[in-house]
């Protein structure tokens, strides 16, 4: 870990890797530790190994949410919705009704991103069930924040799955964006808050790729260390 100067008053953290900054959010999430009420969710891939040091260290389960943006038909860039692990999903009504995107385009388009969203995760999951989220502390992980986008998608989809509480975790993000998701769940834990932010890598001495394999990997484990 090093620092990293901006030319103000404070020093920015420079993680050393996803696993360092996993180990740092931990410290900040020790009052959930050990709880039977709470389960981490990460984000794929990047989200990943962080919430893996996060649910080891604080002996927590760990799965993954992963999110799927519907985008508008013809024009993808454009989201029109979302859908999340579990059968979660949330619609963008104002932008269906200002496009007037049919019914028939939303079902095609949820139905291909369903069946992507079940292909990623049968390839994680290798047959696990997924957790019961209803009633309890669900805490949403990912290796940074930017726009935030993903992160509303999973908090939105994450609704439908019914927690009692919803927390935030990520090492690194704009100001900006923490207080924008902060109107949207019960707690937002961010490490730091650099300006400027640039982007999520440069906070980041070793930000390279996850893996499928990785990410398969340290659900494994973490489902093992759970049974043993």
């Amino acid at each position: 870990m090093k620092m990293l100067g901006t030319g103000h008053e404070s020093d920015y953290i420079v993680f050393k890797d996803r696993q360092d900054a996993g180990a740092r959010l931990a410290e900040k999430l020790r009052r959930y530790a050990k709880r039977k009420d709470t389960v981490v969710l990460a984000l794929p891939r990047g989200g990943v190994p962080v919430a893996f040091e996060i649910a080891q260290r604080l002996e927590l389960p760990l799965d993954v949410f992963s999110v799927r943006k519907l985008g508008v038909p013809g024009h993808e860039e454009l989201a029109m919705g979302a859908i999340g692990s579990g059968g979660a999903y949330y619609l963008n009504m104002p932008v269906l009704r200002s496009l007037d995107i049919s019914v028939d385009e939303v079902r095609d388009t949820v139905a291909r991103e369903q069946r992507e969203l079940e292909r990623r995760e049968r390839l994680y999951r290798d047959g696990r069930p997924r957790p019961e989220i209803r009633g309890k502390t669900a805490i949403l992980v990912d290796d940074g924040l930017a726009t935030g986008a993903s992160m509303r998608a999973a908090i939105e989809a994450l609704r439908r799955l019914g927690p009692s509480r919803t927390v935030v975790a990520v090492p690194v993000a704009p100001a900006e964006s923490c207080a924008e998701l902060r109107n949207e769940v019960d707690e937002v834990v961010c490490l730091q808050t650099p300006h400027p932010f640039e982007a999520v890598g440069i906070w980041y001495d070793d930000f390279s790729q996850t893996t499928d394999d990785e990410v398969r990997a340290l659900l494994k484990s973490a489902a093992e260390r759970k049974l043993s």
